[in-house]
């Protein structure tokens, strides 16, 4: 399953939630309101942004929206 690190009023994030919905792709999504959540995300990718992607059965993760988007098209 996919997890996608996001922030509630984040354009970008509604972005790709909107077309994993419209796909039917599962995923988690991991807030980084969360303080804990933000520390993971800064951890894992290295700065403070949304959304990230992360695909842990290929070992992809990704920022940017776009490249979100087009990886997906490539799982479906």
């Amino acid at each position: 399953m996919f997890e996608l690190f996001m922030l509630d009023y984040c354009g970008y994030c509604k972005k790709v939630m909107a077309f994993m919905n419209e796909h039917g792709i599962p995923y988690k999504t991991i807030n980084i309101e969360e303080k804990q959540n933000e520390e993971e995300l800064i951890r894992l990718g290295g700065k403070r942004q949304v959304p990230f992607l992360i695909d842990r059965e290929r070992n992809v993760e990704m920022y940017e929206s776009d490249d979100i988007i087009e990886y997906l098209k490539t799982t479906l």
